[in-house]
């Protein structure tokens, strides 16, 4: 189980939105190299590499050095165990089935952006009558 200093680690690396875009990139170019990272980001190279830092130590990215090139990796290992500190198998699956409504839903929304939101026209909810609160 992960301690709960780790997990505040990985909280605040992930808490600061230009790192979750590094992480991102990571992700996306596997094995790429610091620089190629500093390079899609309008920060100077040091700011990069404190960023990086700061995902490295809480686990989330691995470096290989190669020569004089570090090669970073996304390591989703403290993310599957946050994850799995609060949830089962049972609301995962149901957690799964509510994101496939929603990416359903903004799917739509996205194909048919002239249609008329229904939510905007409730005006009460379900088995109340009108003018309850």
């Amino acid at each position: 189980m992960m301690s709960p200093e780790s997990m505040d680690t990985v909280f605040q690396a992930l808490g600061n939105a230009q790192r979750r875009r590094m992480l991102d990139f990571v992700k996306n170019h596997p094995g790429c190299a610091v620089g190629e990272v500093a390079a899609g980001f309008d920060v100077s190279r040091v700011a990069v590499m404190r960023h990086l830092a700061v995902l490295e130590e809480a686990g989330l990215i691995i470096s290989d050095k190669r020569g004089r090139t570090r090669h970073l990796y996304m390591n989703v290992v403290p993310i599957q165990m946050i994850h799995d500190r609060w949830s089962s198998e049972y609301s995962a699956m149901w957690a799964g089935r509510v994101l496939d409504i929603k990416y359903l839903a903004e799917q739509r929304t996205a194909e048919y952006p002239d249609a008329p939101d229904r939510a905007a026209s409730v005006t009460h909810l379900p088995g109340e009558r009108k003018g309850q609160t």
